[in-house]
């Protein structure tokens, strides 16, 4: 009986003690640590430059001939016979948002030549093996959307890791070419400017301050010609380049 009534006794001096000593504490508010947002990657500039292998491809040439019996001179087609070779070099600045999507202008200098046709026996001494030289110089102004191979959504960011990309551009192709044609006959050279676009797909790896890709991309130029004033003049529509090439990126932030 003593024991319990000391404990009610401590019990109750407790319950009206612990009020007063807690007034005399300082208070201090529980400090919570809330750690920065990660916004991922923001978007920076950059600088690339890249250098492929390509073949050229168009269905036919056009050229004024003489058909027997001259009557005058017409427009005749040539289906062409041997697809054209060549390499390409260029360089481009362009902006990344960090979303996956980004942006450029480039410029590259593309060289080709192989393209061929052959004039049977029926055109006299004109008949024989004609072949186009190309020069050209692709201004275009593009699009991509880069996508992570590492499962980590869409986009990527400064982390870095593997990568594929789709994109498209649009532009112009200043041309020249040459006409390399059988002993005794001229076609002169000369140039054109034309519509032009491209499409792209490629894989890549981003080191941080510098991306690497591999890829391939098809240009559509609209028309190659010497624009050379009749009889001489020479051309071809729809004229298609595949290429294989592969690009550098510098980062500046």
């Amino acid at each position: 009986m003593r024991k319990l009534t000391a404990a009610v006794l401590v019990a109750g001096v407790t319950a009206m003690a612990g009020p007063v000593l807690a007034a005399d504490l300082p208070y201090y508010p529980p400090v919570i640590d809330i750690p920065d947002v990660d916004y991922g990657y923001s978007g920076s500039f950059y600088l690339r430059g890249s250098a492929g292998l390509n073949a050229l491809w168009a269905k036919e040439a056009n050229a004024y001939e003489c058909v027997a019996p001259c009557g005058g001179l017409v427009v005749t087609q040539f289906p062409f016979v041997s697809m054209g070779y060549g390499y390409s070099v260029g360089a481009g600045f362009g902006f990344e948002t960090g979303t996956g999507l980004r942006f450029d202008a480039t410029l590259d200098y593309l060289g080709n030549e192989g393209l061929k046709v052959t004039k049977g026996p029926a055109y006299g001494a004109r008949a024989g093996d004609y072949t186009v030289k190309l020069r050209s110089t692709l201004a275009l102004a593009n699009v991509y959307y880069d996508f992570s191979l590492g499962g980590s959504g869409y986009g990527y960011g400064a982390a870095g890791g593997a990568f594929g990309y789709v994109g498209a551009g649009a532009g112009v192709a200043f041309n020249h070419i040459d006409v390399s044609a059988p002993a005794g006959v001229v076609v002169p050279s000369g140039a054109n400017t034309s519509a032009a676009a491209a499409a792209m797909v490629g894989v890549g790896y981003d080191f941080g301050a510098l991306v690497a890709d591999v890829g391939y991309r098809g240009i559509y130029i609209n028309q190659l010609s010497n624009s050379a004033p009749v009889p001489d003049h020479v051309w071809s529509d729809h004229n298609f380049v595949h290429e294989v090439r592969g690009t550098l990126r510098y980062r500046f932030n």
